[in-house]
């Protein structure tokens, strides 16, 4: 294999581990904005507010001379993508690591392959062949996936000393906390997971007909945005609430809108659109991975036996999902391949 192609094989994983960085780090902001008080309704409309100043003009000066074709059934599209891949899902999964540690909440994201699978499953997208060895490597790999991520939440056990920072952003939360929200951020998060997976199903679908992933994302920004602007002037009527300063509210605003929703959108859409939805969401096991390591290094989060096996069968059950999908993309390319061969001698015989 040539060295091209061996780079070229490599893109998709590539962005997609950079996209689980960044929404690791996410994660540990969103923790912090918690702490300092700040209303979390309020924290996503800035959000997808940032996202939408950052991306509308990317996608202008990307896409202008391609001129997308925005139908009223793309903006529908695009209306349903903002409302499960951004206002929904993100508005639950902030209140769940609120309510739990940041390793607890991002446990459950875990499901996110097996919903999506099933989802791809029912809508097409995706085929079980169980009879054959891709298939249950897909199936094999997204339980080992599910089992791992639930060891990692739910088994302590031995507590590993690996390293230690001796840093504690956030001193004052006890443990007792967590435990008394645990059940309630359980629901909030298992939400955050089926809303993220119909959204990467919305997304398949658009991307067939509507090639365009800057402009794609603006739309997708655009609605969420005036989404949770309406939801938060709902949920918070006092204006001191929306005022921002120097400070982590808007460090994490500004990171989130920027960087978590604007250019990850579009990283995520152009790997939906070269891999599938099942592919992209098979990499968030890596989510759960980074926010553990992260957590205990810089928020004092405690890591047990249950984390490092949890996160052996993570990465094991990733890279099941991962072969059984490569191996399907290179049998339906011969396919294509041969049938065209034979189109092509068929045509010569009849000339």
């Amino acid at each position: 294999m040539s060295l091209k192609k061996v780079v070229a094989s490599l893109k998709a994983p590539f962005v997609m581990v950079v996209v689980q960085v960044a929404y690791a780090g996410v994660s540990i902001l969103y923790k912090l904005v918690a702490k300092d008080g700040m209303n979390l309704s309020i924290l996503m409309a800035y959000r997808f507010l940032f996202a939408s100043a950052f991306i509308v003009p990317l996608a202008f000066l990307v896409e202008r001379k391609s001129k997308p074709r925005i139908t009223p059934r793309v903006l529908f599209q695009a209306f349903l993508c903002g409302l499960f891949g951004a206002t929904i899902q993100q508005n639950l999964f902030v209140e769940a690591v609120a309510l739990a540690n940041a390793t607890y909440a991002t446990a459950m994201y875990n499901l996110i392959p097996g919903v999506t699978f099933i989802l791809a499953f029912c809508f097409g997208l995706e085929r079980l062949n169980i009879r054959k060895i891709t298939g249950k490597a897909k199936v094999a790999g997204t339980m080992i996936g599910i089992c791992g991520a639930m060891i990692l939440a739910f088994y302590k056990s031995t507590e590993i000393h690996l390293w230690s920072t001796h840093i504690n952003l956030m001193p004052h939360i006890q443990q007792h906390d967590v435990a008394d929200t645990q059940i309630w951020g359980s629901f909030l998060a298992f939400g955050t997971c089926l809303s993220y997976s119909i959204w990467l199903i919305i997304q398949a679908r658009m991307s067939e007909k509507f090639p365009w992933h800057y402009t794609s994302a603006a739309l997708m920004s655009v609605m969420a945005s005036i989404q949770s602007v309406i939801f938060a002037l709902c949920m918070e009527r006092d204006w001191n609430q929306w005022k921002l300063a120097w400070n982590i509210r808007l460090l994490t605003a500004l990171y989130s809108g920027v960087v978590a929703s604007g250019l990850v959108w579009v990283l995520i859409m152009w790997c939906v659109h070269l891999k599938g939805p099942l592919y992209a969401s098979s990499f968030n096991p890596l989510f759960l991975v980074l926010v553990a390591i992260a957590g205990s290094l810089i928020l004092d989060e405690k890591l047990y036996l249950g984390s490092i096996i949890g996160s052996v069968l993570i990465i094991v059950g990733l890279y099941s999902v991962l072969w059984g999908k490569g191996k399907e993309l290179k049998e339906s390319k011969s396919l294509s391949s041969s049938f065209k061969e034979n189109d092509n001698l068929s045509k010569e015989e009849k000339n």
